[in-house]
């Protein structure tokens, strides 16, 4: 479904605001927000044996969820980055682990090579801008809503984020998949009907194990 001019318009122009405003927060600020997120992050996620952990390769000063998901794999998950494989189609998942080869894929990501497709268990998503009901404004790809809306059963997924990503609405669409958790430096919040809800890295944790099982998560999905 495509978007009206106005909203396209409106979309493009808040996504370089606030990539700009990202790419502008002093390296302290990144580092503090960044070791505040993570530290929330390993909590809040589920994960170990069984699990597969999507994440996506940092890009545009975005929080790098890699040391994160490296103490993931440490407990026992599977990591995956995902690849562009063609235009309006869903991203392809390939494990990767630290030290895994690497070749430059679309917008220069490095992504990996020849290694096995995985299907997320658990979405890291970074989002460009959060809205006030776990909406997401990305790249303008559609790529994670196309890959949500073809994995079945639906990964769970963390949005994290700056606080400085924040705005009112993204005026989300039918196509628009809202995420189920949203982490900044600020904390956590779930996706509730009409908004989030703040709680705690603990109850997060609880609440992701409780639909990962009305889901049917976690178990390895490999192709």
């Amino acid at each position: 479904m495509s978007l009206t001019p106005e909203l396209a318009g409106w979309r493009n122009a808040a996504r370089a605001r606030l990539i700009a405003t990202r790419i502008a927060a002093t390296p302290a600020d990144h580092a503090r927000w960044s070791a505040l997120i993570e530290a929330t992050l390993r909590v809040a996620c589920p994960a170990g044996p069984g699990w597969v952990i999507g994440l996506c390769w940092p890009f545009q000063a975005e929080f790098d969820a890699r040391p994160v998901a490296a103490g993931f794999r440490s407990q026992g998950a599977r990591l995956a980055l995902p690849a562009v494989v063609a235009k309006a189609q869903p991203l392809e998942f390939r494990e990767w682990w630290p030290g895994a080869t690497l070749v430059e894929g679309v917008y220069g990501l490095l992504v990996p090579e020849g290694t096995a497709r995985l299907v997320p268990d658990i979405l890291l998503v970074p989002p460009v801008g959060i809205g006030g009901e776990g909406d997401r404004l990305g790249y303008g790809g559609g790529f994670f809503d196309r890959t949500l809306a073809a994995i079945e059963p639906k990964p769970l997924t963390f949005a994290h984020a700056f606080e400085l990503s924040r705005v009112p609405t993204t005026t989300p669409q039918p196509h628009d998949i809202l995420m189920d958790f949203v982490i900044t430096e600020a904390g956590v919040e779930r996706a509730v009907p009409g908004g989030l809800e703040r709680i705690t890295a603990g109850e997060c944790r609880a609440r992701a194990l409780e639909l990962a099982s009305r889901r049917g998560l976690p178990r390895p999905r490999v192709p």
